[in-house]
């Protein structure tokens, strides 16, 4: 076969196989914090965990500084994307759900909020104000209701159960607990952490929700804010090993609750793995800084968050982080692709991409 057709056959196929997916995924709702945060926290008065200002958003459309904690589309847009959205579904705080819901085409919402946990406490302090993981859940439940009345139980339940559920969130409750003044032993604080985790999507599962792709915790250690800890900057390995043990019990958590609910189908990716394939391998990837900040200041552009007057880095495509914790737009699109597509090293017992058909 000629390699002009071989290509247009693969693409094809890939198209077909998009095709497929996409036809089965009526919504997407999205829980987590900043990694998948679309702009939550900008109707927070009170939250100082906001993105909402440049140079945050400078590769955005019209360069806008949208809340996401990047320099352009986050994780959840590109996860979006390969379901054929245009980006992530819009905040739910900036909509208004019930009208929402009555339109033609109801695609979901992000109720992701930068600076939150599983835990009710994480991010929560007098200078911040988060929207926690529960309180996301109990949002989604106000949208069941409007689902309910708006469409009734059974094509609300069918809706819900082609929709797809995605959550990334734990690294915050993590590095709280990591940073505190008088922090939990791992041993214990990832177990209760899971007990948590485990609580909230069997909340989810009550309300209908079927369809999971969870994103486990990133090697936060490897953030250029922790790295500034550590003698020579490299990865701050406590934090990264407590990332794995994160990712070990979330797993077994999954296991059990697909075991328990037949109908439940989920995809776990590894995010521990899958930074750390791209870090140790940057080059491969075309990535030259996987150590600084693209925005900030001071040492590794990491003393300081993204504010108007940081410096900002020229070629924002060769860094892996945007800001002090967060990763670039190309980072992010990494991460998208590999959950989409990836092999069971990161992302099991199936990738995104299967979760519409299973």
């Amino acid at each position: 076969m000629a390699k002009g057709l071989e290509v247009f056959v693969a693409l094809s196929l890939v198209i077909g196989v998009l095709q497929s997916a996409n036809a089965e995924v009526p919504a997407i709702f999205i829980l987590g914090d900043s990694t998948a945060d679309v702009g939550t926290n900008n109707y927070l008065p009170e939250s100082g965990i906001r993105a909402d200002f440049p140079h945050n958003g400078v590769d955005f459309p019209f360069a806008r500084a949208t809340g996401r904690f990047s320099n352009g589309l986050n994780t959840a847009d590109f996860l979006a994307k390969q379901f054929n959205f245009k980006r992530s579904p819009p905040s739910y705080l900036s909509l208004n759900a019930t009208s929402a819901i009555k339109r033609r085409r109801f695609r979901g919402i992000n109720f992701s909020s930068a600076g939150s946990g599983l835990l009710d406490t994480t991010g929560q302090t007098p200078q911040k104000n988060v929207v926690p993981m529960g309180e996301q859940v109990y949002q989604f439940s106000t949208v069941y209701n409007d689902l309910l009345a708006i469409k009734g139980p059974s094509e609300t339940k069918n809706l819900l159960s082609k929709s797809l559920f995605f959550i990334s969130i734990g690294s915050n409750d993590i590095l709280g607990n990591y940073h505190s003044s008088n922090p939990m032993p791992k041993e214990q604080f990832i177990p209760n952490l899971g007990l948590v985790y485990e609580q909230h999507l069997r909340n989810l599962i009550s309300v209908g929700a079927r369809k999971f792709g969870i994103v486990s915790v990133p090697p936060v250690g490897c953030c250029p804010s922790q790295r500034l800890l550590t003698a020579n900057w490299d990865c701050l390995e406590e934090l990264n090993d407590q990332a794995r043990a994160f990712f070990s019990t979330v797993d077994t958590l999954m296991r059990n609750l697909s075991s328990e609910f037949k109908d439940m189908k989920y995809s776990l990716g590894n995010a521990v793995e899958m930074a750390l394939d791209v870090i140790d391998n940057h080059l491969n990837f075309n990535i030259t800084d996987v150590m600084s900040a693209c925005c900030g200041n001071g040492t590794l552009n990491a003393e300081s968050f993204c504010t108007p007057t940081a410096n900002l880095c020229s070629n924002r495509r060769r860094y892996f982080f945007w800001d002090l914790f967060h990763p670039t737009q190309t980072a992010s699109r990494l991460a998208a692709f590999t959950l989409y597509s990836g092999e069971p090293r990161f992302v099991a017992p199936i990738n995104f991409s299967q979760l519409p058909e299973a």
